[in-house]
């Protein structure tokens, strides 16, 4: 859906850019699939510099979410198409965040390990499929519309 006007190929790509950031948060949850299926981590290997670069930098998290809120999603000179992904795949990291927090406390209860490596693999998967189709619709020119959260994005950016 494009009705706030054309999208530029430029405005294409630093549309898909932001979702690095749940893409990188999002790898700690796939330890359990890629460790069964390890041919799989070679999709990831491109990322591995930013992966050193994100976990080596103490609040690389919290810097990037921030200026990403501030210097984009808040700047209306930037197009609508650019801010609406960005706050899409702030949104993503969001949930991603919440399930670490459900996960921990899953976690102390004794003998979940089958029930936390389900949990893991399955919001590795979502936030992978998620990420995916964002990117893909990006490239495309269209707005990814995933239920619920692009409601939420509409929301926040005018």
């Amino acid at each position: 859906m494009t009705w706030r006007g054309s999208t530029t190929v430029s405005d294409r790509v630093f549309a898909c850019l932001p979702y690095l950031l749940p893409l990188i948060e999002v790898f700690a949850f796939g330890q359990f699939l890629l460790a069964q299926f390890p041919p799989l981590g070679l999709l990831f290997l491109p990322l591995l510099p930013l992966l050193r670069i994100y976990y080596g930098v103490r609040y690389a998290g919290l810097i990037i979410f921030f200026a990403l809120w501030l210097l984009v999603v808040r700047n209306e000179k930037i197009s609508h198409f650019i801010r609406f992904n960005t706050m899409q795949a702030i949104l993503l990291d969001i949930i991603i965040f919440l399930f670490s927090i459900l996960t921990d406390v899953i976690g102390l209860v004794p003998s979940s390990g089958f029930a936390i490596q389900t949990l893991y693999t399955t919001i590795f998967l979502g936030i992978l499929a998620a990420v995916a189709y964002s990117v893909i619709q990006s490239l495309i020119g269209r707005y990814a519309e995933i239920p619920a959260i692009s409601d939420a994005v509409y929301m926040q950016v005018r």
